[in-house]
């Protein structure tokens, strides 16, 4: 079967973007309604509404931009009498519901994290050692499970290779690793080859899981590894790890999308189609749901930041200044996302 036809394939990255928008506001939802706040409008999407329909007291709509979502709260951004508006609840019924939005995107990671593991298998940190590598010269040998490297633990062969790309070992590197159910250490100094890049000579690779249990216990490491490496990759940009082009927005992911979706047809057909999206899902869930917890007006993290400063004074914060913050918030967040939705063209058209 192929996926030649652009049209299936935009229809599947709308979906997977609409999937993870859909279960971080349906996550402010659940909340809102386990504290008794009224939901004024549950939407999907963004622009003009396409379909709508209300029903007791919330309007459910589908808007025409698939971009974002937002379930609205009576008493949200303004005070309000009602006893069931968002202001008048108490701080930690306020804080779960703001905070219920990324921990739905992380509920959703880890559930298609085990899918994954079921059908592709698990990668522990197994490794097998070639053979006058550095590795084997510090004593290693082919079923060593490295458990650390300098002061990170490690369960996933692939956290090794983002060590190695992300730290500097140039340098000797602290080992720890499991034989035989003993734990052993030793100092393995990477060689440069010669494309550049520093290699300890080990490899790994995906095998399959040995029970449910143990999918169940991967999908969590799974999703340990993706928050993982988006929170490196985030302090790579921060302290300027990385550049403005490995930056990425919907039109750039949904390119990358397209491509994988091709590939995988190419190779597997359809259920690698299909396994490939799930792991999109996973990977862009968690960075919805990291960037949400960020402490910048306009995101959940910055109105989870008001709400500890309210927790802790005991006061809370008045709303107009509130409002003022979040809008300064808002607007520097456009300008961000219409930055990155040109670099993304200007990087889709020139790589």
């Amino acid at each position: 079967m192929t996926i030649g036809i652009s049209i299936l394939k935009i229809l599947a990255i709308v979906l997977v973007f609409g999937v993870i928008v859909f279960i971080h506001e349906f996550g402010h939802f659940i909340f809102a309604r386990l504290n008794h706040i009224a939901v004024t409008e549950f939407a999907i999407g963004m622009g003009p509404a396409i379909f709508s329909v209300e029903k007791k007291g919330t309007k459910y709509s589908v808007r025409a931009l698939p971009i974002g979502g937002y379930c609205l709260m009576l008493g949200e951004d303004e005070d309000s009498e009602d006893d069931n508006a968002f202001s008048n609840k108490s701080v930690l019924s306020r804080l779960s519901v703001v905070f219920a939005g990324p921990f739905f995107n992380f509920i959703l990671a880890f559930l298609l994290s085990i899918v994954l593991c079921h059908y592709c298998g698990i990668d522990p940190s197994e490794v097998k050692i070639q053979p006058g590598s550095p590795a084997a010269e510090a004593g290693m040998l082919d079923g060593d499970k490295i458990t650390g490297l300098g002061d990170q633990t490690i369960y996933n062969f692939r956290e090794i290779l983002v060590y190695m790309q992300m730290n500097d070992v140039s340098k000797p590197l602290a080992v720890t690793y499991e034989r035989d159910g003993e734990e052993y250490k030793t100092v393995v100094q990477a060689r440069k080859e010669e494309d550049g890049v520093y290699r300890m000579g080990v490899s790994g690779g995906y095998k399959r899981a040995d029970g449910f249990l143990q999918e169940v216990q991967y999908g969590a490491l799974e999703l340990r590894y993706w928050v993982k490496s988006t929170v490196l990759s985030l302090r790579m940009l921060v302290t300027g790890g990385a550049s403005k082009d490995d930056l990425m927005g919907p039109v750039g992911v949904g390119n990358m999308m397209s491509d994988v979706i091709d590939e995988a047809n190419e190779q597997g057909g359809m259920a690698d189609v299909i396994l490939n999206i799930i792991n999109f899902c996973v990977l862009l869930s968690v960075n919805l749901g990291i960037m949400n917890l960020l402490p910048i007006p306009a995101l959940d993290g910055g109105r989870i930041l008001f709400l500890l400063v309210e927790a802790v004074t005991r006061k809370k914060i008045p709303k107009e200044k509130e409002a003022i913050v979040n809008g300064i918030g808002f607007v520097l967040l456009m300008l961000l996302m219409i930055f990155v939705f040109f670099n993304d063209i200007h990087n889709v058209f020139t790589k």
